[in-house]
């Protein structure tokens, strides 16, 4: 894959944040919509008291556009203090979930000195740097703006790694920064979350509501929330893992560029494979941050097409034509 260039890539992912800030809300919108029409339908089949499917989808628009209206402030303000929350407090919740805590100068000078000299030559600030204690190889830069951009590495990626092929990490990090893929893959975490969220919510009413009550109860309109939502998620989904994916790629070359040593990468990625599990993380949405998917590999029929990272012999490959 031909890099494009650290300014392209960055105007890119400009537009792409954009993009995500505006698709996101109006696929929740979109959702709201929809339940909101059921369920007036659903009012309309009960005042009349009999069961027509059809009433659920015709349901009169001067209703359905009423309630969604009233119902609109407060599903801003919902999302809004959700989005609020979780952007100005990513760094605690990802630190949170991956066990991961300041890295000392004193600790390891190495680290210290192999982060600073790239961003000296980059001339770029140098981020903060956080270690997990995890004897596994893997790695991942976060952040949204001067403040809070950093890159956490495990104990076992600093121990097992030499010089240079360290350094082809740290460099694939900083490129994420460089290049606002962080900033661009927290937005879309905080929305999916969104609909992680809502998903799990029509799950749990649909346990409350009952067994051979469940369609005088609102058991069928349950159902239509759950399908809803779960389409909306895996649409949200799919937004993500379209922009996760190229982004590995980008790192990599970028990485290459700045070192000048893609076979030192390529020698960490092959060793990052053979152990990147990271006993601690159990998030996917934290997972996609890492140079490596964290969890375990699954092997499954469905695996290729929702992996949010590019196989990892195919950046080999690409990484060893720069040689």
């Amino acid at each position: 894959m031909q890099y494009v260039g650290i300014q392209s890539q960055i105007s890119r992912n400009n537009i792409y944040s954009l993009l995500l800030l505006i698709a996101f809300p109006v696929l929740l919108l979109s959702l709201y919509f929809v339940l909101v029409l059921f369920t007036v339908g659903s009012q309309n089949h009960n005042a009349a008291g009999d069961y027509n499917a059809g009433e659920y989808i015709t349901a009169p628009l001067s209703g359905v556009t009423t309630v969604f209206f009233k119902g609109l402030p407060f599903v801003l303000i919902a999302v809004m203090i959700w989005f609020l929350i979780a952007y100005s407090g990513h760094s605690f919740f990802i630190r949170l979930a991956t066990s991961s805590y300041p890295l000392q100068r004193k600790d390891n000078m190495r680290v210290y000195n192999l982060v600073e000299n790239l961003c000296i030559q980059l001339g770029m600030p140098t981020p903060k740097i956080y270690i997990i204690d995890d004897d596994s190889l893997n790695a991942f830069a976060s952040g949204i703006d001067q403040k809070s951009y950093s890159i956490t590495l495990s104990r076992g990626i600093i121990n097992k790694l030499n010089d240079d092929e360290l350094e082809g990490v740290i460099g694939h990090e900083l490129t994420h920064i460089r290049n606002r893929d962080t900033r661009l893959l927290i937005i879309s975490i905080i929305f999916v979350g969104i609909f992680a969220f809502l998903a799990q919510l029509a799950l749990r009413s649909l346990q409350f509501s009952g067994g051979s009550n469940r369609k005088k109860d609102g058991g069928y309109l349950i159902l239509i929330a759950i399908a809803v939502t779960a389409v909306c998620y895996f649409i949200s989904l799919f937004l993500r893992f379209g922009i996760s994916r190229k982004r590995e790629y980008m790192a990599d070359a970028g990485s290459a560029e700045m070192t000048k040593k893609p076979y030192a990468l390529a020698s960490a990625l092959r060793k990052i494979d053979s152990d990147p599990l990271i006993e601690a993380v159990h998030s996917e949405d934290v997972a996609q941050l890492f140079i490596d998917n964290p969890q375990a590999k699954k092997k499954s029929f469905f695996a290729g097409l929702f992996d949010t990272h590019p196989p990892m012999e195919k950046r080999i490959q690409l990484l060893e034509q720069y040689v």
